[in-house]
């Protein structure tokens, strides 16, 4: 049993309480591949509505600090640190939290299935947003200098060996409330979309 798992079974039993003594709060679930332009909507997201970012790169690079990527302690630390970083916010009554995820096979379904499951425990709600873009966009941003600013994917033949083997198609996301094409809307429009759906949910 992982740390992970044992804390789960702690924050079950306070899901209750917390539905009682704080507000509900949104989280906003971006994802999509990499280079379909998660970060930059989601920054554009976080100025429309004030909501705090705690996008996918700093709990990566952090971990990265300690283990190389998608070794067994790599993906607990990644997984302990997204949990902490949503129950706290979720405690300290956090209107809204902006999350961007790049399905890869180093997430386990179980972690997704449990972190859509903890969230709604608490009253709290996920709104799942699905960016898209065609191929050809993807890797022509995907070796742009912007993304060199965290360790993100830069390496083109890379990108291209870990589609063509199936690497992004797992954990599956639940349904997504919206799902944007970003070659079609600015990074603006992307968010303004985003954010009347939110009134609508209201």
């Amino acid at each position: 049993m992982t740390s992970l798992d044992s804390s789960l079974g702690v924050s079950r039993r306070i899901c209750h309480v917390l539905h009682d003594i704080v507000p509900r709060m949104k989280l906003l679930f971006l994802h999509g591949p990499p280079a379909v332009g998660k970060l930059t909507v989601a920054r554009e997201l976080s100025r429309q509505t004030g909501w705090r970012l705690f996008h996918n790169h700093l709990v990566v690079d952090l971990a990265l600090a300690l283990y190389d990527f998608g070794t067994p302690g790599f993906i607990d630390f990644r997984e302990q640190l997204w949990f902490s970083g949503i129950r706290r916010a979720i405690a300290e009554g956090l209107p809204g939290l902006i999350f961007t995820f790049n399905p890869e096979n180093t997430v386990s379904q179980r972690c997704i299935d449990e972190l859509f499951a903890e969230v709604a425990l608490t009253g709290s709600q996920i709104v799942v947003i699905q960016l898209t873009a065609s191929e050809a966009t993807i890797e022509q941003r995907l070796v742009s200098d912007s993304r060199r600013q965290y360790r993100k994917l830069v390496d083109l033949e890379l990108y291209r060996k870990l589609r063509d083997e199936g690497k992004f198609r797992t954990p599956v996301i639940p349904k997504a409330h919206i799902r944007i094409d970003t070659e079609r809307r600015t990074p603006g429009e992307a968010a303004a979309a985003i954010s009347v759906m939110l009134e609508c949910l209201e």
